[in-house]
């Protein structure tokens, strides 16, 4: 006896089969239209889970069905294993810290780090039965792409679009390295306001404030300049408590007086508003913080401290010379890095830029020239355009990233740039090729590395292979499609539309289509960081299958977030069981059917027709959802089909026809017969997309011999036909006469299998003589004796 094979077993076969025969490989001769897949390379910081199967899952159901409508997909797979995610991973995961070890070191570590996962992202993505060509794979570490990175920041270079200056940036001293205004997270901390003494002549100020460790940097002070209350201090100087020195006072309109005491400090740099106030002033600069997060040495009493230290000595120093008056618990934002949670600060170093707000009309007209789906996502980008600050800070000191390909000079200082022929360089183990224009032959290398977000920008150049030998830009670019999540619309998005209408003129994509999250609970989403996913994807996979959980995966509508819950999948399991359940039984009565045979409309009978019909009505509107990249809504299309016009209706109309062909004839079981087989496989096209394992089984079980494919993910659907919709109507007239038998036994507590003495009919009006054709199938689908009304026999 043969031993049944698992769902796994079978899926792997499946996806055995897919890799031997090379269903999915991209053709760059073919005459085919294109359809390009920009796919977001996943960031290599930790084990998948939920969250990004479901969006991925999405994606991929878009490819497969492309594909399906005669499209020549490309649709190619990368991974972010670049920069301070990754390093992130390796620090934790080894109980290191990169400043602790050489560099090369730490970066071998963080090239076998991802290596490793690599390797398991792909196992994951391929037990998924993901239609990848994986032949068109990159990382953003790799030669090549760091080729092009480096490509990149040279030409905006030469355009005058990237720069480097010495100014106030974001910096994350757990990280300790420059951010991007697009990596503030805002979480709410509990904090105290502090009421504290400052002296003007005299007269004692009171000043509230959230960040009395800034104290050493404070450089002035601020009033509005209608607050009827200072207007006598317009101009003066204020003693600093504890240190002692004097700073002026000055108007803004920003500083509000209904917060607080309506009198605020300004110090280097305890806040966003603080380095405004600085910059828009020519403030002077006194330095508080280092890039450790520890204070500097050269303060008084505060030296070598980290912030939370200082602030309680602070506290504590004010208090004792009765300089502090109030100290109140406080709920406020705070600005934290999306990467590790930890409030930003903010300190002066030289960066390098990307010029983002002199073209800032130009990206939110890139908005209405892209497809948003869903279509409210655009209001999203556009708000962070209309709102941006900086330009981009694209440099990062840290290790493990994609170097800039520049030099300085050590006698003038004049950055040197790397030769085209030299890319991709290091240049801390490689020298320019010429010497510095003022002569000399000595310079120092830039050890900063891009932000991962840098490189991810260009994915479509990436995947354009910009540059290269083997460019192929004209065949692929712009891409057709770009898939992501929507938390990352102000990074990803945007950054890849900048990127690449410096670099080609061109928009990026001409469709993005934006996924929601999966949730642990209400408004949470599942999180590496967070460690909340129940089960890893693998072990759901182990035990449920792989289509079960893309068929879990298909009920959301685009863009909204959902919950996960294991027990979710018996949903998926139901379906599966029903849909092999079917398949068994239309296979076992089509052994002696020729799939050749084809007959005239008189040939086959009504509710033969009907099915037929429903199915091209079914996946011409799935189409058009699919069109939309309404995933969710095409499945519950095709469910309403499979459920109950093929299974609750069809099945049972036709079932005592196809058992007993002798009593009802051979050609009415032949009708049925042909309905059977063009039915089935119509399903089985349309769910191809969803559960591609367990359909493509059933195709290569009965349908491979005869439609001439090796594959049912080769076959197209057929949108171009057309249905009558009087059969539709028909065929809701016959399921409303047959629904009325089942309620009517239901509520007499009847077996379904009970005879019926006598059932009577509606009206059919114009279809009557459809109905005449019918109701031998009608007796024994309801085992009506009798069938009266508008016609009785």
């Amino acid at each position: 006896m043969q031993t049944q094979k698992t769902g796994t077993t079978l899926e792997q076969e499946i996806q055995a089969y897919w890799q031997a025969h090379d269903i999915y490989r991209y053709e760059p001769s073919s005459t085919k239209p294109r359809y390009a897949i920009d796919t977001p390379p996943p960031t290599v910081s930790g084990s998948l889970h939920m969250g990004h199967i479901f969006s991925y899952v999405q994606a991929e159901m878009i490819a497969r069905f492309k594909r399906m409508q005669g499209f020549n997909v490309f649709y190619p797979f990368g991974f972010d294993d670049n920069g301070l995610p990754t390093e992130r991973l390796v620090e934790k995961e080894n109980d290191i810290r990169a400043k602790d070890l050489p560099r090369s070191a730490f970066i071998e570590k963080c090239q076998t780090t991802a290596e490793h996962y690599e390797a398991e992202f792909r196992a994951l993505w391929e037990s998924l039965g993901f239609s990848v060509d994986w032949s068109l794979q990159y990382e953003t570490i790799s030669p090549m792409t760091q080729r092009i990175s480096q490509r990149s920041f040279l030409e905006l270079l030469k355009m005058g679009k990237t720069y480097a200056k010495t100014s106030p940036v974001l910096w994350c001293t757990e990280c300790q390295t420059s951010i991007a205004q697009a990596e503030l997270e805002s979480s709410e901390k509990e904090t105290t306001f502090n009421t504290i003494l400052f002296n003007c002549e005299g007269e004692q100020l009171k000043i509230a404030t959230t960040r009395p460790e800034f104290l050493y940097g404070c450089v002035c002070l601020f009033v509005h300049p209608e607050d009827s209350r200072y207007k006598h201090l317009h101009g003066k100087t204020a003693t600093v408590p504890l240190f002692g020195h004097e700073v002026p006072i000055l108007t803004d309109e920003k500083a509000d007086p209904e917060k607080g005491t309506g009198i605020v400090m300004c110090c280097t740099f305890g806040d966003q508003t603080d380095m405004d106030w600085y910059e828009r002033h020519n403030l002077p600069y006194r330095r508080v913080l280092m890039p450790d997060g520890k204070l500097d040495s050269e303060i008084p009493w505060l030296g070598g401290l980290r912030v939370g230290a200082a602030r309680k000595l602070t506290l504590e120093m004010l208090a004792e010379k009765d300089l502090l008056i109030a100290s109140n618990s406080h709920q406020h934002a705070v600005a934290t890095h999306e990467r590790c949670g930890k409030p930003i600060e903010i300190i002066p170093s030289k960066q390098w830029y990307i010029d983002i707000l002199t073209d800032r009309e130009r990206y939110l007209k890139a908005a209405d020239e892209i497809n948003w789906y869903p279509a409210h996502m655009k209001q999203r980008y556009t708000s962070w355009v209309e709102n941006l600050k900086w330009d981009w800070c694209i440099s990062r000191q840290r290790y493990f990233g994609v170097p800039f390909p520049i030099w300085y000079c050590k006698d003038c200082g004049s950055v040197m740039t790397a030769d085209e022929s030299q890319l991709p360089v290091n240049p801390l183990e490689t020298q320019p090729l010429n010497a510095c224009a003022c002569g000399c032959h000595d310079f120092e290398p830039e050890t900063a590395v891009f932000d991962t977000w840098a490189t991810s920008s260009v994915t479509p150049l990436i995947n354009a292979k910009w540059g290269e030998a083997d460019e192929r830009t004209e065949d692929i670019f712009p891409m057709t499609m770009r898939t992501q999540a929507h938390e990352i619309i102000r990074t990803w998005a945007f950054y890849t539309i900048v990127k690449s209408l410096y670099h080609t003129g061109q928009l990026p994509w001409k469709d993005i289509m934006v996924c929601g999250f999966v949730l642990a609970k209400k408004g949470e989403k599942i999180s590496k960081s967070k460690n909340n996913a129940a089960q890893t994807p693998s072990a759901l996979i182990a035990n449920h299958s792989a289509d079960s959980i893309r068929y879990w995966a298909a009920n959301a509508k685009l863009g909204t977030d959902t919950f996960f819950a294991e027990d979710e999948l018996s949903v998926s399991k139901r379906f599966l069981n029903k849909l092999k359940n079917a398949s068994r039984f239309a296979f076992s009565h089509l052994q002696d059917f020729d799939p050749n045979w084809k007959p005239s409309t008189d040939e086959l009978l009504p509710i033969d027709r009907w099915l037929l019909a429903r199915c091209t009505q079914s996946t011409i509107e799935a189409k058009a959802y699919l069109d939309q990249y309404e995933i969710g809504t095409a499945r519950h299309t095709i469910d309403e089909l499979f459920w109950k016009d093929f299974c609750d209706y069809y099945l049972e109309i036709v079932k005592v026809r196809l058992y007993q062909g002798e009593k009802h004839g051979w050609e009415a079981r032949k009708s049925a017969q042909y309905a059977l087989y063009h039915g089935l496989l119509s399903l089985l096209k349309l769910y191809a997309i969803y559960v591609p394992h367990v359909t493509e089984s059933l195709y290569l079980e009965h349908y491979k011999a005869f439609e001439k494919s090796p594959s049912l993910h080769l076959l197209t659907w057929e949108t171009d036909s057309t249905y009558d919709p009087a059969l539709i109507s028909f065929g809701e007239g016959i399921k409303a006469s047959i629904s009325e038998v089942r309620k009517y036994k239901s509520e007499n507590n009847l077996s379904l299998k009970a005879e019926m003495p006598i059932m009577t009919l509606p009206n059919f009006g114009e279809n009557a003589p459809w109905l005449m054709q019918t109701l031998p199938d009608l007796k024994a689908c309801c085992n009506a004796t009798e069938i009266q009304g508008f016609y009785s026999v």
